[in-house]
Order: structure tokens, then sequence, then C-alpha cells
């Protein structure tokens, strides 16, 4: 389906025409007619599905084509990270180029000026507000924000604002809203929590569900089995071996971030992390070093592994086993991205290993194991595994 078919306004198309869209994703076309039809949708989407133009696209043309108050705040927008508002805020830019949308971004981690900012545009009202939980409720908090005229609620990545405490957040905002409004939930997971936000803020939604995408083939996955302490030195060591432009590590704690960067700055390599301490100057002039390939190799938690659109990584390593399946994919799927070819390592260590088990349930095929130099020492045995999870088992069942 073409981006023509859609009926969108003319001075849209010309955003969408310069941004170079041509054909709708699966998830577009399944939920742009259903927006601009007035429905309410809960959407299973993860990150590359196009689910960002998806709520963007029926929103700014309803915004440009239907009545609504100038002076109000239209449409809110609540995601969970600031690189995520930024992102939104920068496709939302480019679309809207050709119209006379307003918008900001809302976001903690930024000084006074921007505050102060923010609150004018808060104050005046702007068609789309993009936000984070916490900055939001600072400025609801202080009585000059007013959410009566709002027409549209988006939740993006709500699975991940759950996983990160912002439900209560979430209510508190939106009881400051008109109870009739648009709802546009999207979350690439469905867990209870989600079902029962979708419940308490949803009239008669819409369900698109869009399957989780297999890892693209072009990926060579691998994964090595160590115990923790082998980690670090067997990272130091995949980077010394192969010659590498673009490298992203993913750690599971902002803790795990810091020390591997600091041990890899001691052996000289060309690498930065990115973590929640880092102030917000200094994490946009880290991506952008990145992106820029002034620095090869990038530290950094799962704030990156959804909705940060980085081109041309050539590995992935999971220094931590992630969570689930889905985040393995949202992972290693920042590689091997427009038909280019990418490697994927994950480290495994003794207490991660039925963590990954499940996630290879979830791929439907067994990732290749590769051997450890022998430099390294010892590794865990498969019988190691097993004995360790009985007694873990054993312990849980005396309780």
């Amino acid at each position: 389906m073409d981006f023509d078919d859609f009926g969108f306004d003319y001075d849209l198309m010309d955003g969408i025409d310069a941004m170079g869209y041509r054909t709708a994703t699966p998830v577009q076309e399944q939920v742009i007619p259903s927006i601009i039809a007035g429905h309410d949708i809960i959407a299973a989407a993860q990150t590359g599905t196009g689910k960002t133009a998806a709520f963007l696209l029926p929103v700014i043309h309803k915004l440009l084509t239907e009545q609504h108050d100038a002076h109000t705040i239209n449409a809110m927008i609540i995601v969970p990270t600031r690189e995520l508002a930024v992102q939104i805020a920068q496709t939302l830019e480019g679309i809207s180029y050709y119209t006379s949308i307003s918008f900001i971004a809302v976001y903690g981690g930024t000084g006074g000026a921007l505050f102060a900012a923010e609150k004018k545009a808060l104050t005046t009202g702007a068609d789309i507000v993009i936000c984070t939980p916490g900055r939001m409720i600072s400025h609801l908090n202080m009585g000059y924000v007013k959410l009566d005229g709002l027409k549209y609620l988006i939740l993006d990545e709500a699975d991940r604002m759950l996983d990160m405490g912002f439900y209560e957040d979430i209510i508190k905002i939106i009881s400051y809203m008109p109870k009739e409004r648009q709802n546009l939930l999207f979350s690439a997971t469905m867990p209870p929590g989600i079902r029962q936000l979708a419940n308490t803020i949803l009239k008669k939604p819409v369900e698109v569900n869009i399957a989780i995408s297999k890892p693209p083939e072009q990926i060579k996955q691998e994964a090595f089995i160590v115990f923790e302490a082998q980690k670090i030195p067997l990272v130091k060591h995949v980077l010394q071996q192969t010659q590498f432009d673009s490298v992203l590590i993913f750690c599971s704690s902002k803790l795990s971030v810091k020390k591997l960067t600091e041990e890899l700055k001691r052996a000289r390599f060309s690498v930065d992390q990115i973590q929640s301490d880092l102030e917000q100057d200094k994490r946009e002039q880290v991506l952008l070093d990145f992106r820029s390939k002034k620095l090869k190799i990038l530290v950094a938690t799962d704030i990156l592994s959804r909705g940060i659109d980085i081109e041309d990584i050539d590995l992935v390593i999971n220094f931590d086993v992630p969570h689930d399946g889905e985040d393995y994919i949202h992972r290693i799927g920042r590689t091997a991205r427009a038909a280019t070819k990418g490697t994927a390592y994950t480290f495994i260590s003794e207490k991660e290993k039925y963590k990954f088990d499940r996630i290879e349930k979830l791929l439907g095929h067994a990732v290749t194991k590769a051997q450890v130099p022998e430099q390294f020492g010892p590794t865990p045995t498969a019988g190691e595994f097993v004995q360790k999870q009985k007694k873990k088992n054993n312990r849980k069942f005396k309780r």
C-alpha cells in the first residue's frame, strides 16, 4: 500500500515525500485507517516496524484537517526515555516540515533554560507534546499545564515504561486529561500489566498484532559460555582479533556499563558509554560521535536497544544475556540493517544459561556456541549448569 492511498493532507504528503516514505509497513497499513476513523488502538509492534510514523502521520493529518484549539495541547506522546523523545521529535520535524504543526519534546536531564522553554510551550499551547513521564509530572505539579483540550494520547513503548515503574505516573498524567479523547497504545510485548493499562484507558480499541520478527539471516550469531570473570578479558580479545569499525556492547546495568567502559579505556580502545547517570548533553554528544564514526565502541544499557536508529554497526556484543527473547532481537537488530551483514556475540555465564535457553526457544533454533580460546582457562560445562540449576530448584522446594 502506498502512502498516497491514505488520503493524507497535501502539505503532509510533501513531508512524507521529502522523508523518502513510499510504501507503508504492515503496522502502518493496519493502524493508520483506524486512527483516522477515530478508533482507539492497542498495537503490539516492535522497533523497526515503522510504528512511529504509524501514529504520527494520522494524528498530524487529523490536526490539519479537523477543527481544534490552537492555544492548547492537542496531542501528547508519552515515551520511556529521553532518547526516544528526541528521536520522535526529529521524525516529527521532518514529516511536518511543510505544515503548520507545532511541537516540543519535554524530557529530563536538561538545564534551566530548556525547562523555561518547555514551560512556555506548555502554557501557550502546542499541537503535539512528546514527553517522558517524570518531566511531565514536574510541570503538572506546578499548575500551569492545561490538558483539558487534549484530543489524542499516544503511549509508545508502553511495556518499557511499565518495566521502569512509570505506571502510577502515567495514570496521574491521564487524570488531568478529558475523558473524551482518542487513545493509541503501542507496545513491543503484551504482558498482563499492559492489558491492565489498556483496560483502564482504552475504549473499544482496535487490536493490531504485528508478529515479532526473527533476526535477519545476514546476522552471524554466536555465543560464548564463560564464567562471569572471563567476560571482560574475552571482550578485549574479540575486539583485538578482528577489525570492526562500529561496535555496540549491551550491558544489563549501568554499573556494568561503567566498569566495562573503564577497562576498555585502560586498554586504549576508542570507547564511551551511554547510561542514565550521564547528563543529556553528554549522551547526545556520545551518540553523535558514534554515528559519525569518531567513536568506534559504544557500551550501553538497554535504553539503546529500542527506538534509537544507528546505522552501519558491524558488531553487537551482549555482555549480559538480555531479560527475554524479544530484548535479544531488539539488541542484535542494531546490526545488519539495510541488507548489510553483521555479527552478534552473546556472553553466557553459568547463572544466565537458562535465560538464554528461553531465547533460543523463541528463535526456534540453537545459537552456535563458539570456542573460548584456551588461554582463558576452563569454562563452565553443561553438567555444571544442570547441577547449579538442581541446587537452585532444591532451595526453592525447601522453602
